[in-house]
């Protein structure tokens, strides 16, 4: 038996169109921009690699030879030289050969546009 509400009903029962939540806000990550920073989130879900940029962020001149960073983390010179080549290659870091040595900084500018992605 299927019941009908005539116009003079629906006035009557007073219902209003309300919507269950607000419009989002314009201005979140376009597809190009989610799939980049999820490359970085996954270099970065390495708890090493966080160690390294933490290090790094905490040096006077912002700068470290990869060869200072074995002995804080505990972890081998190949094992270090890995995850700075990988932070690299995902433009994480710049880095500066001094003679026999790689010195490795922070490009501050990337570190920024993380922060600001998820604000």
């Amino acid at each position: 038996m299927a019941v009908h509400i005539d116009a003079c009903q629906y006035k009557i029962m007073n219902i209003s169109k309300t919507t269950c939540c607000a419009p989002l806000l314009s201005g979140g990550l376009t597809p190009d921009e989610a799939v980049n920073l999820a490359a970085i989130f996954r270099v970065l879900g390495e708890p090493a690699r966080l160690q390294m940029l933490s290090l790094i962020a905490t040096q006077p001149n912002q700068e470290v030879c990869a060869c200072e960073l074995a002995a804080p983390l505990g972890l081998a010179q190949p094992t270090v030289s890995h995850h700075l080549k990988v932070m690299h290659q995902a433009g994480l870091l710049e880095r500066e050969r001094r003679g026999t040595w790689i010195y490795y900084r922070i490009l501050p500018e990337k570190l920024a546009m993380l922060r600001t992605s998820l604000a």
